[in-house]
């Protein structure tokens, strides 16, 4: 079954691999201003990862100035890893300033699924504004379908912000996974990335898998936030699948790189935190496209 619905040399396959250059170009060339809304634990390392691949980071915790920001933010990134009364005035505040003037929303809905707060702001946020991206862990996609009623029969359980075992993505369990995330994508008009052993990426029409990254990567604090980082961007300076495809890509290729080291010097988790990011500044488009696993889901 796993066999008939992967497509490795489709013409969507080939498009998006031969995107990624222009995608990393023009992310160098723009270095767009990406302004975040993130949580405490790993600000820091969503500026750092932001800065690696050339773009510009703007953070803020001030519901007052919000607005000004998106203004001139070629992007803006939510992220609900540590919601708080004033940062949720922020982010309503800036949402709406970007819906009025058709500024990228990205959006991660950390532990989507774990408490009422998180469910209450995720489904505010998918309901009331356009978003040009939403990336999470399975659990996290799971969560949002049940709260907009699109899916109330999963019997995913949410386990804090990490990924439920029954829900990690596998071949196995691939074909259920990418048609909720695709319908998921459709119903709400936008990209939906779920993030796991393999990524699912799917705009609503096309659907594609991504089968790199490493073990290590889920033992850093902040790994799936610097991504969504990235993601926005990558949407700052592209259309978003293949900003999207491309800061999956380039996240998990990273990762692979950084292990990689780690493993043949006897290294450990905190030095994996450095050279990921060092990865992520030193990956070139070549190098890729030539690691890039990706493959079309036929769903």
């Amino acid at each position: 079954m796993t066999d008939e619905i992967i497509i490795s040399d489709s013409e969507n396959v080939k498009n998006a691999l031969n995107g990624f250059q222009d995608a990393l170009k023009n992310v160098k060339e723009i270095s767009p201003l990406t302004f975040c809304i993130t949580n405490f634990v790993t600000v820091t390392d969503c500026a750092n990862a932001a800065l690696a691949i050339g773009a510009s980071p703007i953070m803020s915790n001030g519901a007052e100035e919000g607005g000004e920001i998106v203004n001139i933010a070629s992007a803006f990134v939510i992220n609900i890893g540590t919601l708080s009364k004033a940062q949720n005035e922020l982010m309503r505040n800036s949402a709406n300033q970007a819906k009025e003037i058709d500024k990228p929303i990205i959006f991660d809905p950390v532990g989507a699924g774990v408490s009422a707060l998180r469910n209450d702001m995720t489904k505010e946020i998918v309901e009331n504004y356009p978003l040009a991206l939403i990336r999470g862990n399975m659990s996290e996609i799971k969560a949002i379908t049940k709260l907009i009623n699109l899916d109330e029969s999963n019997d995913s359980v949410a386990k804090g912000v990490d990924v439920a075992a029954s829900d990690v993505i596998s071949k196995d369990n691939l074909a259920v996974n990418g048609l909720l995330v695709k319908e998921l994508a459709k119903e709400l008009n936008t990209v939906v990335i779920a993030s796991g052993p393999i990524d699912i990426i799917s705009d609503g029409d096309v659907t594609f898998g991504l089968e790199n990254g490493d073990e290590m990567m889920p033992l850093i604090t902040g790994s799936g936030c610097m991504l969504t980082t990235i993601m926005g961007s990558y949407v700052g300076a592209n259309e978003p699948l293949i900003g999207g495809i491309t800061a999956c890509a380039l996240m998990a290729v990273a990762g692979e790189n950084a292990a990689d080291y780690v493993r043949k010097n006897d290294l450990g988790t905190g030095s994996f935190r450095t050279l990921l990011i060092d990865n992520l500044y030193k990956l070139t488009a070549e190098e890729l496209v030539e690691r890039a696993n990706l493959f079309e889901i036929n769903i």
